[in-house]
């Protein structure tokens, strides 16, 4: 994949140093990353947004890739992280930007229309819905008590008892089990077992990513670690405490969200039925939805078809 000319640079913004990748020029449109990932994610989008006249920044989120990694997972919440970007923006002197968000960078774009609409100017959300916030309980408890401890978001809580798995393979074979993963069924390990021992390794890459492309991810995470990110799934309960005054409360920017028909869960969890409902419609007025024919990193394994999903989103928002 040939980027072509892109520009690195670390920006300061809510007390921590984000490196960041931008290219083009033109209204902002901010690629937000999930899980595990890095700005490297968006190689595909960032040449093509670009060239049709947008000033594309893809950041490494706080805790992965070159950015700054606090230590602590009460320092990873959505209120930290929209921080961060609501800097981003000041930086570039841009009172909106359009928000596009993979996976935990879905949740972080769904959080920043949340909390500030008025730097938004449109939202495209892959993978991940807008869920309300369930007052009764906590998540992780919600979570555990339904799917029990093989479940990834409860096995990603216990600082370290992840690292500690995942260091039993090379960094290569982890991203392999993760980004390549195939499972439509919820990620549950069974009794007594790790989920990275559960996923597979495929023998055969798919077409969509070359063994070069993971070498690259492999390489990042070597240097960076996993606490980092393993940190957004830590700091979810704290997320559910200090979201409780938008209790309620519906993201009303502009919003396309795309899914792939084979993501993890989306028949066996309920996503499809839940995001083609009323509810999710009523909780976010301004929607499309998008069904797409492929697995989790849709971004990567649809990558032409995803591009221009957000292209034609940000051109009709554009001349509205």
């Amino acid at each position: 994949m040939d980027l072509g000319e892109v520009n690195h640079q670390r920006i300061k913004t809510n007390g921590i140093w984000l490196h960041v990748v931008e290219k083009g020029s033109g209204p902002l449109v901010l690629l937000l990353h999930g899980f595990p990932e890095f700005w490297y994610s968006w190689r595909h989008q960032i040449t093509f947004l670009a060239s049709h006249g947008y000033h594309v920044v893809a950041p490494d989120l706080r805790g992965c890739g070159d950015s700054d990694s606090p230590l602590s997972p009460s320092s990873y919440t959505v209120l930290h992280l929209a921080g961060d970007l609501v800097g981003l923006l000041d930086y570039f002197g841009e009172q909106q930007a359009f928000v596009v968000g993979h996976d935990w960078g879905a949740v972080l774009g769904w959080h920043l229309s949340l909390f500030r609409p008025d730097r938004v100017k449109g939202l495209i959300a892959m993978s991940t819905p807008y869920y309300p916030r369930d007052p009764a309980a906590k998540p992780i408890e919600s979570f555990t008590g339904k799917f029990g401890d093989g479940l990834y978001i409860s096995q990603f809580q216990e600082p370290g008892r992840a690292e500690r798995a995942f260091a039993r393979y090379d960094y290569l074979t982890v991203m392999k089990k993760f980004l390549l993963i195939n499972k439509t069924d919820l990620l549950i390990a069974p009794g007594g077992m790790e989920i990275i021992d559960h996923l597979q390794t495929p023998a055969v890459l798919p077409p969509w990513i070359t063994e070069e492309e993971l070498q690259v991810y492999a390489d990042k995470f070597e240097e960076s670690g996993f606490t980092g990110p393993l940190n957004y799934y830590r700091a979810m309960d704290l997320n559910w405490e200090l979201s409780a005054p938008w209790q309620g409360a519906k993201v009303t920017v502009p919003t396309k969200c795309i899914f792939g028909d084979k993501d993890v869960g989306f028949d066996s969890y309920g996503t499809r039925e839940y995001v083609q409902g009323d509810t999710f419609k009523g909780l976010v007025p301004d929607l499309e939805v998008v069904i797409l024919d492929g697995h989790h990193f849709i971004n990567e394994e649809r990558a032409h078809e995803v591009s221009q999903e957000i292209l034609t989103f940000l051109q009709k928002l554009s001349v509205e």
